[in-house]
């Protein structure tokens, strides 16, 4: 696929006023999963078994963006994608020419509280068996286009584009390996699960089911870590690439709760994966919603960047130390700009 017909995808989809067509959106589960299985061993270490492991190892000659928790703002990642900079290119445009690489910390579904209107009417129509639907419909316009675009961007960018798993990547809101159902606006694990069930069909649950099973955990980059949440313990390598069987890793990796670490874990990790010399690398992670910038936790190591109200991202360069004051930053929402030059 060509730049241009991609980006017309992903600008199609935000534009699109209905979820994706089942038959379209099983279809490119099963391409996304196949495709994991085709991962470069020097990229993703495989497991005991020979499938790609549960640790993402980086390129540490390219700049990186670290996008934190999404929830259903299609808004955030298209302006991620393509709002031009100084020099009239974007961030798709450096996927395609292995200029830089995108690391997204998972929780791709579920809006959060700026939807707390519709997750209400929601509950209704899931009351009533969905025999009105169009909240929830919306909702998964949303959610759905998200994870769209992120398997249309791992199948063409596979090497520069990662999305790792976080505890709302639960499409069955199963409670067993390392996951837990999910509750917060309302009950919105089962409905989205009863939702998709009931209009895409088992073939489309077990589909994605195994494209979260296949989500990777942990990536490692030149002086950084990232997962979803902040590392309930210390964990060896081996634990991680072996992920698929070893759901206290899963579970340790998305669902930390501030203040639930073991004390000394993000030093172990940072030590374990990038070496001894912890001044000059820190540890990414979203999951607990903060109001700022950054919150800085584990010493000041582990640093949390989900801010659900501001489009937040890090952008770090190989070539120079973190500076969090500088490559934390947040970029406007330039949606509606990016739709406009492009029909223009």
């Amino acid at each position: 696929m060509t730049y241009t017909r991609l980006e017309k995808e992903i600008i199609d989809i935000y534009e699109r006023d209905r979820p994706p067509e089942a038959a379209d959106i099983i279809r490119l589960t099963e391409e996304t999963n196949n495709n994991f299985m085709q991962e470069y061993p020097e990229t993703r270490p495989q497991d005991e078994t020979g499938l790609p492991g549960g640790m993402i190892l980086l390129d540490r000659d390219l700049p990186s963006i670290i996008v934190p928790d999404i929830h259903a703002r299609l808004d955030f990642l298209l302006s991620i994608l393509l709002r031009s900079d100084d020099n009239g290119s974007n961030t798709l445009k450096g996927l395609y020419k292995n200029e830089l690489q995108i690391v997204c910390l998972g929780d791709g579904m579920h809006s959060e509280g700026r939807a707390y209107e519709r997750w209400n009417a929601a509950s209704k129509e899931f009351l009533n068996d969905y025999r009105e639907h169009g909240n929830m419909d919306d909702e998964m316009r949303e959610s759905l286009g998200v994870m769209e675009m992120v398997m249309r961007l791992k199948n063409e960018c596979p090497q520069n584009f990662h999305f790792l798993k976080g505890n709302h990547e639960n499409v069955t809101n199963e409670d067993d390996n390392g996951n837990h159902p999910y509750i917060k606006y309302a009950i919105e694990g089962e409905m989205v699960a009863e939702y998709l069930e009931m209009f895409y069909g088992q073939d489309f649950m077990m589909q994605y089911y195994q494209f979260e099973r296949n989500l990777p955990l942990l990536a490692v980059g030149k002086n950084f870590l990232a997962s979803h949440a902040e590392p309930a313990g210390s964990y060896y390598r081996e634990e991680i690439i072996n992920y698929r069987t070893n759901p206290v890793a899963v579970e340790g990796l998305t669902w930390t709760d501030n203040d639930a670490a073991e004390h000394g874990s993000v030093a172990f990790m940072l030590a374990e994966y990038l070496g001894p010399d912890l001044d000059h690398s820190f540890y990414f992670g979203g999951h607990r919603p903060i109001s700022s910038f950054y919150d800085k936790r584990a010493d000041g190591k582990y640093i949390q960047i989900h801010n659900p109200d501001k489009f937040v991202i890090v952008k770090i360069d190989p070539l120079k130390d973190i500076n969090l004051d500088e490559d934390v930053i947040e970029i406007e929402n330039a949606a509606l700009q990016i739709v406009s030059d492009y029909s223009g």
